[in-house]
């Protein structure tokens, strides 16, 4: 390394660090008395080594007495010169980990570049992402080169360092799809109140509006479904019930519970309990297929609910709950002309009320699930 690229190096890596120059040389000075000993048999602990700032020139010490090699300036610039450039590839690094500490809670596009183990390490344009096991939707399949989006979930110690791992498994992903495709969520109109998910299989997400005429799912779903649909594509097929969220628990609680419609809901709101009574025939759809529906609804409402028939109960004062504010279902693309309609006409009448949303799926198809 010539003089002049060795000074300034030097101070290039002193100046992107952020620390003094004597740190760097220092470092430099430990990696001379290392390579020292190494190639030339030395144990003993009295070897020091001295470099010279401006020149690059480099001496070893033996208790105080010069015992340079000749030949030495070879390795020693060899060593200066990895030192430094390891310096500046750990700055290089701190600074993308830094830039990507921002976008923690972020969509960004990926795609994979190796599999290990089941992990996924994901290409990430300036740095690389690990998508582990428990961040992976399990009915996916993943390959090689694939393109995909992922969320930037956290940046951790690992046994290779900082490492950024992703996730398309959290439930802020699908909360940040739909900022990415409803306008009026990224403009904060609509906002996501709460959120639950069985990764790959099901998503309840409760929404409100800041504005009376704007209505909260019928953005979220689109016009004809577009926009609902483009996140379920995303999710390769993943259900999402949109539902609108209510202040009122029990009018909540019995939104949650959709597609499934609710006679009633007892709230015991000193222990966060709810007793909903449902229809005989809805039952099955309320608790839905291995308690599904109902853990969602249970997650997405922060309740304890349990659900009875109205045969095992004393029949209501409220005959339903469920049809004052339904929820929409997905996927929307089994809605039939008559539902679309429907839909069309409420965001039609939007400016003068709030609307109702429709159900856009079957009860019945529901039911088996």
């Amino acid at each position: 390394m010539a003089i002049s690229e060795f000074n300034a190096a030097l101070n290039q890596v002193a100046t992107e660090r952020g620390i003094p120059v004597e740190s760097v040389l220092e470092t430099i000075r430990a990696a001379l008395v290392s390579a020292y000993k190494k190639d030339y048999g030395s144990t003993t602990e009295d070897i020091t080594a001295t470099v010279d700032s401006d020149t690059g020139e480099a001496k070893i010490y033996k208790g105080g007495e010069d015992v340079t090699p000749s030949g030495f300036g070879r390795i020693a610039a060899q060593t200066a010169k990895q030192v430094i450039l390891q310096k500046i590839r750990e700055s290089e690094k701190e600074t993308v980990f830094a830039d990507f500490k921002k976008k923690i809670g972020t969509i960004v596009n990926a795609h994979i570049f190796r599999m290990e183990k089941g992990v996924v390490i994901v290409d990430l344009g300036k740095a690389q992402g690990i998508l582990p096991q428990s961040e992976q939707i399990q009915t996916e399949k993943y390959s090689l080169n694939q393109k995909l989006k992922v969320l930037v979930k956290d940046i951790r110690e690992g046994g290779r360092g900082l490492e950024i791992i992703v996730s398309r498994a959290d439930p802020l992903f699908v909360s940040n799809l739909f900022a990415m495709e409803v306008p009026e969520v990224a403009q904060g109109v609509v906002r996501v109140e709460a959120i639950s998910r069985e990764p790959g299989s099901r998503t309840k997400i409760a929404v409100s509006s800041k504005e009376s005429n704007v209505d909260p799912v019928g953005s979220c779903v689109g016009q004809k479904g577009v926009r609902v649909q483009a996140i379920i594509a995303e999710l390769n097929g993943e259900k999402i019930d949109i539902i609108p969220y209510n202040p009122e628990i029990d009018r909540f609680i019995a939104a949650s519970l959709s597609p499934a419609k609710v006679a009633d809901v007892i709230a015991d709101r000193d222990n966060k309990e709810a007793k909903v009574i449902v229809p005989d025939d809805q039952l099955s759809l309320a608790i839905g297929k291995e308690g599904q529906n109902v853990r969602l609804a249970a997650k997405l409402t922060g309740w304890r609910i349990d659900i009875k028939g109205l045969n095992d109960t004393a029949k209501p004062e409220v005959d339903s709950l469920s049809e004052e504010e339904p929820a929409v279902e997905s996927p929307v693309e089994e809605k039939t002309e008559v539902e679309e309609d429907k839909k069309e006409k409420v965001s039609e009448d939007s400016a003068q009320e709030t609307p109702e949303s429709e159900e856009v799926k079957d009860q019945e198809k529901n039911g088996n699930e």
